[in-house]
């Protein structure tokens, strides 16, 4: 079984990586050997869960790992690297963080934590900030109403089980060297980072005009920072991920969140606040229902 978590990915184009870079992932895009996309979160997903399981517990991987998304629009590759390692670290530091130092020793050893730490503050130091910049962004139970700005409802694309694989939208495009390449029960929305960023700065415009300063605010600002981080000629995907094993088939085919949430920022914007308000509640509440039975028993 999946993580119950989705993720927010950016693609950039191969002309974004530096040559040697672009050299690696050519070979890679043509090899026969790497994760298919149909099961390439399920492999990311076994290498985590056989770290977790050894003796004792790897909490990160000890090489960044070679994997990546691939997608290819009108010829052009374009790639996000799991960066396994990377988002290993980041996470192991965030649950530190969060868990009293006499209950790490429950879950890692501590010479293994203090190694751990040791060697993400090497990289730290060696790479600098940028280094810390990763591709993909992950969260569980639910989907944050922020992830779903960059996006437009007509770039929904849904696939329940039992259900031959569909070619995807000509915006989305497809993975590189294969034409049908996702799993069934799947829910996707793709598009441009220019479209992103627009539809995250008009978000901006219509909170701050309207609402003010709210929470709300602050979490689109920080998917609008990260997504000017990467080339502006990228792709964006908002991907379901496990969160789609928690619906069944009507309540995936009803999920119209990004629609919701595009009708709620136009209403707010034209005057309608009553449309504005139903919208918005609609997705807020959708998203509460799947965030509790993360303490169902």
């Amino acid at each position: 079984m999946l993580p119950y978590a989705a993720y927010l990915r950016v693609y950039e184009p191969l002309s974004a990586f530096a040559e040697p870079d672009r050299r690696v992932w050519v070979t890679y895009a043509e090899s026969r050997e790497r994760p298919r996309r149909a099961g390439a979160l399920r492999a990311e997903h076994g290498e985590s869960v056989r770290r977790l399981l050894s003796v004792p517990p790897l909490p990160a991987p000890a090489q960044e790992s070679p994997n990546a998304y691939l997608r290819r629009v009108e010829d052009v590759l374009y790639v996000c690297p799991w960066q396994s390692r990377l988002r290993s670290w980041l996470a192991f530091s965030r649950f530190r963080g969060s868990t009293p130092a006499k209950m790490m020793d429950r879950f890692v050893p501590k010479a293994i934590v203090e190694q751990t730490a040791d060697d993400f503050d090497r990289f730290k130091q060696k790479g600098g900030s940028a280094a810390l910049r990763t591709y993909i962004l992950t969260t569980t139970w639910h989907v944050p109403t922020a992830w779903l700005v960059p996006f437009d409802g007509a770039e929904r694309w849904l696939v329940l089980d039992q259900q031959a694989p569909q070619p995807e939208p000509a915006q989305p495009g497809q993975e590189a060297g294969s034409t049908t390449t996702a799993p069934t029960r799947n829910l996707l929305y793709v598009t441009s980072m220019a479209q992103a960023r627009r539809r995250v700065a008009r978000a901006l415009s219509v909170i701050r005009r309207h609402v003010g300063e709210v929470a709300t605010t602050t979490e689109v600002e920080e998917v609008g920072r990260w997504l000017e981080e990467f080339h502006p000629h990228s792709l964006v995907e908002l991907d379901y991920g496990g969160l789609v094993h928690l619906m069944d088939d009507e309540t995936l085919q009803s999920d119209q969140s990004v629609a919701e949430l595009g009708a709620a920022l136009t209403g707010l914007d034209t005057g309608q606040e009553e449309l504005a308000f139903a919208m918005y509640q609609r997705v807020i509440l959708r998203w509460k229902s799947i965030q509790l039975l993360e303490s169902a028993n």
